[in-house]
């Protein structure tokens, strides 16, 4: 049974230099999954480089192909990236998940389920940092101590698996929305202040602060579930998805009220939930919130 003690002097351990940051009791790939994962503050965008920078090359290559108009606030800045329109498949794919006159089915679906992943990967990956970064140093540590320690690999699995639900849901929510309102202007901005009200009370939730603990150190977690089984970390993994999950799940709405292919808002969401996860206190989560509502409260007054 792991204590309060093992997990203090764990703690001590690699605080004190135990674990040297070249992780030369990885493999290649558990030593390039460290690397990438690097320190939160100064290399976030290069925590998760090979998914995160593929997730945003297609979905910027996707609203390169949209008027300015149909991406929502900010559009107007996709026409400076030097990136040619889509065309065939991907022009074919947006069509399925942004036309309101699209034919609604299975195809449709799994191309916004597709689009909500790649939304997700680009904009909470990142904010997981910290807890790759945690792993490959308890991983070499246990390498060291000549025990067995599973890849990493695993554990963005299970992690991205949790996202990978979770758009299955919004996926579903996007279809919905999508055939109560496809031109109605004024239930489109019912529906958008309803996400962003939605969106605003969660940050003043306390089960939001419980959520935003555990991703804050997920230490505790993965050691106190330690396990030298590739199944076992996986359900690590899947137990640190969740708690970003609760953490991150409203600021996902907030793309219902600004455009679900806004590249503006999802790296301006992204950076909100890295800078959520790395700072103490609640005071960014609770100012959130506040813009939040009364940018409910404005656009329902409007609507109606």
């Amino acid at each position: 049974m792991i204590t309060s003690a093992h997990l203090f002097n764990a703690a001590n351990w690699l605080r004190l230099g135990a674990v040297s940051d070249d992780f030369r009791h990885l493999d290649t790939g558990g030593r390039a999954a460290a690397w990438l994962a690097g320190e939160t503050r100064r290399t976030v965008m290069a925590a998760t480089a090979t998914a995160v920078l593929l997730s945003w090359l297609v979905l910027a290559w996707m609203a390169a192909s949209l008027p300015p108009e149909a991406i929502g606030p900010g559009g107007g800045l996709i026409a400076w990236l030097p990136l040619p329109e889509a065309g065939g498949l991907v022009s074919a794919f947006l069509e399925l998940c942004l036309s309101p006159f699209a034919a609604s089915g299975p195809l449709q679906y799994a191309a916004l389920a597709a689009m909500w992943f790649l939304t997700s990967v680009a904009m909470m990956l990142p904010s997981a940092a910290p807890m790759i970064r945690t792993y490959c140093e308890i991983a070499d540590t246990a390498a060291a101590a000549c025990k067995a320690a599973v890849h990493p690999a695993f554990l963005i699995a299970g992690y991205l698996t949790v996202w990978l639900a979770a758009a299955l849901a919004f996926a579903a929510v996007s279809l919905m929305t999508i055939a109560a309102s496809p031109t109605d202007a004024p239930t489109k901005g019912i529906v958008a202040a309803a996400a962003l009200g939605i969106a605003g009370l969660w940050q003043f939730s306390s089960l939001k602060e419980a959520c935003l603990t555990k991703c804050r150190a997920p230490f505790a977690t993965l050691f106190a579930n330690w396990s030298n089984r590739a199944g076992g970390v996986y359900r690590l993994g899947l137990k640190q998805g969740l708690w970003c999950l609760g953490c991150c799940w409203a600021l996902m709405l907030v793309m219902f009220a600004v455009g679900i292919m806004n590249l503006f808002w999802m790296a301006l969401i992204g950076l909100f939930a890295v800078a959520e996860k790395t700072e103490k206190g609640r005071a960014i989560s609770l100012v959130a919130g506040t813009i939040l509502l009364v940018w409910a409260a404005a656009l329902l007054v409007v609507s109606l």
